[in-house]
């Protein structure tokens, strides 16, 4: 299982908050905000991406959509659904 966070700032900025905060993922980054666009994070009038998140299968589908991301709430949210779809670490 992979798990990847993107967002606008640069790459060294990323890797540098990801290291600080001892993140156990990867942060990409979307500095054209292309991804962003594709999958309805962007805001035109503010400066940063919506907080969404897709759980997608081994095929690359889409299983869940998260289309409002509660920081403090999510990762319990996702454990649920992985746990209801039958989805373990090795998958």
């Amino acid at each position: 299982m992979n798990v990847v966070g993107v967002s606008y700032d640069k790459p060294e900025s990323n890797r540098s908050w990801a290291e600080k905060n001892d993140l156990p993922f990867k942060l990409l980054s979307d500095r054209e905000k292309t991804l962003a666009k594709q999958v309805g994070a962007a805001r035109s009038m503010i400066p940063v991406p919506k907080r969404i998140s897709y759980l997608i299968g081994a095929d690359g589908n889409v299983l869940v959509a998260y289309p409002d991301v509660k920081p403090g709430e999510h990762a319990q949210e996702v454990l649920a659904d992985l746990e209801r779809l039958g989805i373990g670490d090795s998958d």
